[in-house]
Formats: C-alpha cells, structure tokens, sequence
C-alpha cells in the first residue's frame, strides 16, 4: 500500500507549503501548490518509488535513467528553477538560469522548507534547507540573483529562525502587512 503512503506524504508537504505561503501573503501560490503531484505520471511514479525519507523522483531517475514524474512536474510548477531554465540571449546560445519572478522564489523557499521537514521528520532543524542547498547547488543552472536571493533567505532561516525569515519575506520583501 505504498501509494497511501505517497499520498500522505504529498498531502503533507502540500499543507506545509501552504501554510507557509500563507504565512507571507502568497495565498493563491499555498492553494495551487504542486496539484500535479496528484495527476496520473506523478502520482504512480511517485507511489512505485516511494520510500518515505527521499524523494521518488531520485529513486526512479536511479533505476530507470530518467524520472518521468519530475519532468513532468518541473515543467508545470513555476516554483521550480528548473522550469526557467532555457537557452541564453547570447551569441553563444547557452542553457541558463533565467531570473525568477519573487513570487516564484519565495514559493521554492517555502517549498524547500517544507521538503526539509518532511524528510527530516524529528530530526529537522532550520538549517537543514540551507544544508541542502551547500550540498546541491555545484550541479545547478540557475539565474545568479534567483541563487543569491534563496540562499539569503536560507541563511536567514539558518541564523534566525522561521519566524523571523517569514515576517521578512512577508515585510520587506512582498510589501504586506500582517
């Protein structure tokens, strides 16, 4: 019965996501994020893959050669760096990170929060988004500004704790008031 503990765990991040989104003003981002993890290519790949303490999408890149479920979804969440990735303006032609609208990239920072939490379970801290991101970012495409405004909110989580980092992004960076 993997695929109900798929859907728990997709659940989970889903209203974890949400509730963070929520806690900066994105409401509209909270609701709609990740609906296409319920669509058929994600939602059976991911409960095939599943083990609970990482992502399927890993799972079946390894065995297959190629997640199908994550081309999927990257192509469809804007929240995703991976999504604005195309070729650059450039004589030269390049894949490259393009520049993410904010709302994108405080989207994918609450995403990254939430994944942390899911996966790390009793053990997370709120170092462990900013971790994960040390240990990935050699092998990203990413816009250098996209890249340097998460890892400013990751370390803000690192060194000052979630509710300062949201009522920042909240303040300062969307303009809103509590």
């Amino acid at each position: 019965m993997k695929w109900k503990e798929h859907f728990k765990t997709i659940t989970n991040h889903k209203i974890k996501v949400m509730q963070h989104c929520f806690k900066v003003g994105l409401y509209r981002q909270g609701l709609l994020h990740d609906l296409s993890k319920y669509s058929p290519v994600e939602f059976w790949a991911g409960a095939r893959y599943y083990v609970g303490t990482r992502s399927p999408n890993e799972i079946e890149r390894e065995k297959t050669g190629v997640s199908s479920a994550w081309l999927h979804h990257k192509g469809r969440n804007k929240h995703h760096f991976e999504y604005w990735i195309d070729y650059s303006a450039g004589k030269d032609h390049k894949m490259c990170g393009m520049k993410m609208p904010l709302k994108y990239v405080i989207e994918m920072f609450c995403d990254r929060v939430a994944a942390s939490k899911i996966y790390r379970g009793d053990q997370y801290t709120d170092r462990d988004p900013y971790d994960y991101l040390v240990r990935s970012r050699s092998h990203y495409i990413i816009h250098p500004e996209t890249e340097a405004l998460l890892e400013q909110l990751l370390l803000m989580l690192k060194d000052e704790g979630e509710d300062a980092t949201f009522a920042y992004i909240r303040k300062e960076l969307l303009g809103k008031k509590k």
